[in-house]
Parts: structure tokens; sequence; C-alpha cells
């Protein structure tokens, strides 16, 4: 007979941590199981890419939880363990060794892997992604000797690893597709504010190129982009984002579309079986639209929520989505939404001094929101986003935020 549990969260990152406290600070008294891959408790992603790359804190910083947290709230915590298999209609997961465990409810937060470019010499040594503790790890060490690092990406990760080495004192070049940094996310005006500042730190940025090929004879020396520009360094970092982790997912038969397909209390397409954080694609009632973010809060949010569901408080998951970048201690951007499409964009505030709003409207409507140094409009962003009202008018401007 398999071993029992009533709660399986599957994914040992922020969701699960998350999910897991607010089952038992609800009071709820069945066995829980944290089954994870990585050899670490779960923590925070944020920082490998910003204060844990620098060496400014340690690992331990980043738990979500003490340690001893798991054992003395009777969590049973499998680090270094994948979920193999998952039998939904006999509740039962197989693990990583072939241990069985069957379970009542389950959490699916698996995260996402990040995307391998496939280009001609990929498999030169030097070359880095970043995901986990470890890899983090390898960047410092090996940026503390390097003379010159190519960053590849134009968006968070690739922005804040550039700025994070710059800082330190490492020579540091961006490759992006975009022409502009962040304009993915925040359009084009608001992105050269960013890029502007990071060049203004020295960091040298090829905006508009496309990566065709590593340079190196074993050891990598740099990159070819597909217009012929050759950027040359002794290490490169590409942060060319991520995908859901959904094949576990997919092989128990769960409906996946970009994520895993839940509905608007994160539930799945089978009863009792959750998602949260970077596979949750969920039904938005504040968006009015499926919605799927990869993002730190996010996950903490979901994690959360699913709990309350597991346990029957089948409410709507009608959080606004938060995020936040710090740029070494540059600048430190927040933002809520996300703004995927916008027909207006008002500015509030000192771009000079580096304190400033930007409110994304479409056909009126506040969509999302950034600031930077100025996070007390954001409540005002949430309220305007989810009430969905058109813009108040104020001398003929729109009173989205402080002037």
């Amino acid at each position: 007979m398999p071993a029992k549990t009533e709660f399986l969260l599957i994914g040992g990152g922020f969701a699960s941590a998350h999910c897991a406290a607010e089952l038992r600070r609800r009071g709820a008294d069945g066995d829980v199981m944290l089954v994870g891959r990585e050899p670490e408790p779960p923590y925070e992603r944020p920082p490998l890419s910003k204060e844990y790359l620098r060496g400014e804190s340690g690992r331990e910083d980043a738990y979500v939880n003490p340690v001893s947290w798991y054992e003395e709230n009777a969590v049973e915590l499998r680090t270094g363990t994948n979920v193999m298999s998952l039998d939904l209609e006999g509740r039962v997961a197989k693990l990583q060794g072939g241990e069985e465990v069957g379970f009542e409810k389950a959490l699916l937060a698996t995260g996402a892997n990040v995307n391998i470019l496939r280009v001609e010499g990929a498999a030169q040594e030097g070359i880095h992604y970043l995901r986990a503790f470890g890899n983090s790890d390898a960047i410092r060490e090996a940026a503390e000797s390097a003379e010159r690092v190519v960053v590849i990406g134009g968006s968070y990760i690739g922005c804040e690893v550039a700025a994070s080495l710059t800082s330190k004192g490492t020579e540091c070049a961006m490759v992006m597709m975009e022409e502009v940094t962040l304009s993915r996310t925040f359009g084009e005006e608001v992105g050269r504010w960013f890029h502007e500042l990071l060049e203004s730190k020295g960091i040298e940025i090829h905006g508009g190129e496309t990566l065709e090929a590593f340079e190196g004879d074993g050891d990598v020396r740099g990159v070819v982009t597909e217009s012929g520009k050759v950027v040359e360094g002794d290490m490169v970092v590409v942060g060319a984002g991520v995908k859901p982790d959904v094949m576990l997912a997919q092989r128990a038969g769960l409906e996946v579309e970009d994520g895993i397909t839940c509905d608007e209390t994160l539930q799945s397409s089978v009863e009792g079986i959750y998602a949260a954080g970077d596979v949750c694609s969920y039904e938005s009632r504040v968006h009015g639209r499926r919605l799927r973010v990869e993002h730190w809060d996010v996950a903490m949010q979901q994690g959360t929520h699913a709990a309350r569901s597991m346990l029957g408080d089948a409410k709507p998951y009608e959080v606004v989505p938060y995020f936040f970048s710090d740029l070494a201690d540059w600048a430190s951007l927040e933002s809520v939404g996300p703004a995927t499409d916008w027909d207006e964009i008002v500015w509030r505030g000192d771009r000079e001094a580096g304190e400033f709003a930007v409110f994304y409207l479409k056909d009126g409507k506040v969509t999302g929101a950034l600031t930077v140094e100025r996070s007390e409009d954001l409540a005002h962003a949430r309220t305007l986003l989810v009430e969905g009202v058109e813009r108040r008018l104020c001398g003929g401007k729109a009173a989205v935020g402080r002037p």
C-alpha cells in the first residue's frame, strides 16, 4: 500500500511553500507533503539576479521559511525528489525511485524551465543560464575573473544581471532582439528610460540584434548576431525567457494550453487538483480574460489562494498581479497589471530625478501602471484597474495619480 497524505504539493518553490503555510494557518490538520526537485527548501528566486548574485546575501536569506519550520508545522518536506507521474483517478503519485504516495488534493506548482538557445557554438564553456542557486553561484564566480560579460536578452533577467555585474565592477554588454530594454513589457517610450539608465552606467547595449552563434574554441569568446555584428566577451549569460513546466500535468491528462488550464478559483480541469505560479493559466475576473503570470508575488498569492480553495473556500482569485525589479541600487521599479494593450500613456512625477509613475490606458481605462520610487501610486492604479471606470478628468487631464 502506498503512503498517504491529504495534501500533496508538487514543486519546491514559492507557491507550494505559501500553500503549506496557509493550510496550517487556517487549521488544516491533515497530512501535508511538499515535494521539490531542487536540493534546497523552498526559496525566493528574485535575489538570484540581484543581491545574492552580488554576494550581498546568503542562501538562507532567500528561504521562504526557516528549515525547521517544516518539521515544526508537520509539513513533510521532500527535497531533491521528482514526481514522475500522477494517477488522478486513483489519486496516486509516483515519486523518483518508485515510491508511491496516495493523496486527496494536490497543487501543481512545477514552475518553469529556461529557454535554451540552440545555435551554433552552444556547447562552448562559459555560457550560463540563471534559474537556481547553483547557476547564480557559477555566474558570480566566473564574473570575478571575466574581463567582459555578454548578456543575451533585454527583459528583467538580462537587465538585472547586467546591472548587478556592472555594479560589482565587471564590464557588460547586452545583445537583445528588442530595440529598447524592457520594451516588450512597458513599451519603447517607458523602456527608453531604463535603457538610458543602463547605458549611463557603462553598459553597452546592442538592440535589434538576433543571436546567430556563440564564438569560441571550446571556451566562449563572444557572440555573433544575424546582422554579422561580433560582440566579444569571455563569458555569456543568457536571459531568453522561460516556458511553463507542464510535462507532469500533460502526462496526467490535465487540460493544458500555455500552462495548466484553471478556472477562476485556480482549480484545474480535474476536481481537487489546483495550480499556482508560473504554470497556472487562470480565468481572471479582473482582466476579463485568461492570464498566466511569471512573477514572485503572483506565485505567493496563488499558492495562498489555492490552499483556501482546497479547504472549501472557493472564491475567485481576484488579486491584481504585482511585479518588481531592482537594477542594482540605481533604480527600483514596481508595476501592476499587466498592461498588454494600451492607446495612451500618462506620466506623473519627475523623470529626470528618477521618481515617476506611468499609467497605461486603453479606451480611457487604466490597464496597468509602473512606478519608480513612487510606490504609493500603485494602490490608486489597482483601484482604477479593478473598478474599470472611465478615467476621471481633472483640468482636462486624466486624474490617475499625483502630479
